[in-house]
């Protein structure tokens, strides 16, 4: 059976990118930018970048999708969304 990883993907002044948090690794850990803009990258580039990574989204996996308030204090404050997914070692799961 393949160990499970948590992927995220988050939106900063770069642009998005996306991250697998692999436990007791170093830091940094492995990492995609998919580059300057705006638009929420699509599920084929997503997972275009895990492969890269070596990774592949766990099966029955589904992306969850959460928005935090700049300022939780303010209803008309930036908002920005955070994206995470379970995924699973390429190499583990071809062994």
């Amino acid at each position: 059976m393949a160990k499970e990883y948590r992927a995220l993907l988050s939106q900063g002044q770069a642009g998005w990118r996306l991250y697998v948090m692999v436990r007791g690794a170093g830091v940094p850990w492995p990492e995609h930018g998919f580059g300057p803009g705006e638009q929420v990258p699509t599920f084929t580039e997503r997972a275009e970048a895990l492969t890269g990574l070596g990774f592949v989204q766990a099966p029955g996996a589904e992306w969850e999708w959460t928005e935090f308030s700049a300022d939780p204090d303010d209803p008309a404050s930036p908002v920005w969304l955070l994206a995470s997914t379970w995924v699973d070692s390429r190499a583990e799961v071809g062994a």
